[in-house]
């Protein structure tokens, strides 16, 4: 990450996640606490609020869950700050895929050192009983910017082939 430009568009879309995150947690917690779930699209779309003690979709370790997730997500940081340092100059896709993912694991990490009870989700999408795991904020920006980081990364494999190629086939 080269010029002050990428910086700022790293740290502000991170910055905004983290922001944006927490404001609607604590809005889903002030306002969702004593309700059954608020519709917002039917039974399709609904506000629940849900204490998640694990990590993505539920998964429990036990009583060390906390702990166990908040240290991974600190491990996450330093790969993904890693992998910031060695964006190329002008690959602001990447950055801003890194940004979402950073953002994203900092405002679920802030949710686990506030609250004993664990992360904040509440969206809530589904038909009847089929319903997608409850999710916040956080874990949408960890889900796009890693389907992004993830395309960022195959398209880099794929020049880097193609350039491969193109030298071998040089006489």
């Amino acid at each position: 990450m080269a010029s002050a430009a990428e910086r700022r568009l790293f740290w502000a879309t991170a910055a905004a996640i983290v922001v944006s995150d927490f404001v609607t947690k604590l809005l889903a917690e002030g306002l969702l606490a004593r309700r059954l779930p608020l519709s917002v699209i039917g039974e399709w779309v609904q506000l629940r609020l849900v204490y998640n003690e694990g990590a993505a979709f539920g998964l429990d370790l036990g009583e060390y869950s906390r702990w166990i997730f908040f240290s991974l997500a600190i491990l996450a940081l330093i790969v993904l700050g890693s992998m910031v340092r060695s964006t190329r100059p002008g690959d602001r896709f990447r950055l801003v895929a890194l940004a979402l993912v950073c953002g994203g694991a900092a405002g679920n990490l802030i949710d686990r050192i506030r609250s004993t009870q664990g992360v904040v989700d509440f969206v809530d999408i589904g038909v009847g009983t089929w319903r997608w795991p409850t999710f916040n904020v956080a874990d949408s920006a960890i889900t796009v910017g890693a389907i992004a980081l993830a395309l960022s990364l195959w398209q880099e494999g794929r020049e880097q082939q193609q350039a491969k190629e193109a030298r071998a086939a040089e006489p």
